[in-house]
């Protein structure tokens, strides 16, 4: 089992703890298997707090003994109980980061805006769209409404969520969202914050819809 082997790797400190994973498209080879078993495998390792995955920069080994509090938690969380957060604290994280954020944090989320319309990838885009959220949250510079929304990415990121959201990104949801955060990357550069808010309540009405028609 693709897990196991992993597993195994950290354990045995082939993967020292601190250093970056080899790639999806290497451990896939490697291992021979398909890239979306191993993105699979790696949501486990995600989830049991022993890797940690970020768009764009890869996924690197964290202390497999260290605790997290917060994983009973997200595991408690039913699919309304995150609806529910992210609509309390998006549009507030966009008013926030519109107030307090740096250029660098612009620059930064426009790169990543780019990067979302070049993928084509579901899994990817799903990444680098958490990535936009989380850097946002960073831009509020309020750090206790980070570690609030951190929870919030690690209920999204539970295995059977993050499929969920994979499936509903077709191509042209993909397309929709990518107007969108070219247009959510406007508003946050202009300081136009009932336009930001606006188009992250946007998202959140659209994707309650279509959870709706997939349950």
């Amino acid at each position: 089992m693709v897990v196991d082997v992993l597993c195994a790797r950290l354990a045995s400190g082939v993967y020292p703890q601190g250093s970056r994973l080899p790639s999806e498209r290497q451990l896939a080879a490697s291992m021979q298997v398909a890239r979306n078993t191993l993105r699979e495998a790696l949501d486990i390792l995600e989830q049991k707090g022993l890797i940690l995955r970020r768009a764009g920069a890869g996924s690197f080994v964290v202390d497999p003994d260290r605790s997290d509090n917060a994983l009973p938690v997200v595991a408690s969380s039913g699919p309304l109980h995150l609806h529910v957060m992210r609509g309390i604290l998006e549009p507030e994280i966009a008013r926030l980061a519109i107030l307090n954020m740096s250029l660098a944090r612009i620059e930064a989320l426009t790169r990543i805006t780019e990067d979302l319309g070049r993928t084509t990838d579901p899994a990817q885009f799903a990444r680098l769209e958490e990535d936009f959220q989380q850097k946002l949250a960073e831009g509020t510079g309020n750090p206790l409404l980070v570690a609030c929304y951190d929870l919030v990415l690690k209920a999204r990121r539970q295995r059977h969520r993050s499929a969920m959201l994979r499936r509903l990104l077709t191509p042209d949801r993909m397309d929709e969202l990518r107007r969108i955060h070219v247009d959510l990357l406007g508003a946050l550069a202009s300081g136009d914050i009932a336009a930001a808010t606006d188009l992250v309540q946007q998202m959140l009405i659209d994707e309650q819809r279509l959870l709706m028609q997939e349950g």
